[in-house]
């Protein structure tokens, strides 16, 4: 496991809002701007900045300024190493921080 679970909390803890998910589906093909992000939901342009500081602080969406407009991207290798936890967890052969105790 590359990260610790507190990591990989952060990460479930920004993907745990609709709306976010939502964001996450539109960057998954290409860089959109916050103008196009917002056209698509019933919400102000500060909480689409909170949503979008949020997936940043995950390091699951990249931003850059672009003149006076902000443009995202999804970060595919952070996306990938959440793919990677969850085939390691479910696969048995987990890496995990808690080591499995006999039982019997």
């Amino acid at each position: 496991m590359k990260y610790s679970y507190a990591d990989y909390a952060l990460l479930f803890k920004a993907l745990s809002d609709e709306t976010r998910l939502k964001i996450i589906s539109m960057l998954s093909d290409n860089e959109l701007c916050a103008c196009r992000i917002l056209s698509e939901f019933n919400i102000t342009q500060p909480t689409l900045s909170y949503h979008m500081k949020i997936l940043m602080d995950s390091s699951l969406v990249n931003g850059r300024k672009d003149g006076s407009w902000m443009r995202y991207t999804l970060n595919k290798e952070k996306s990938d190493e959440l793919i990677s936890f969850f085939k390691d967890i479910t696969s048995g052969v987990n890496d995990s921080l808690i080591k499995k105790e006999n039982c019997d």
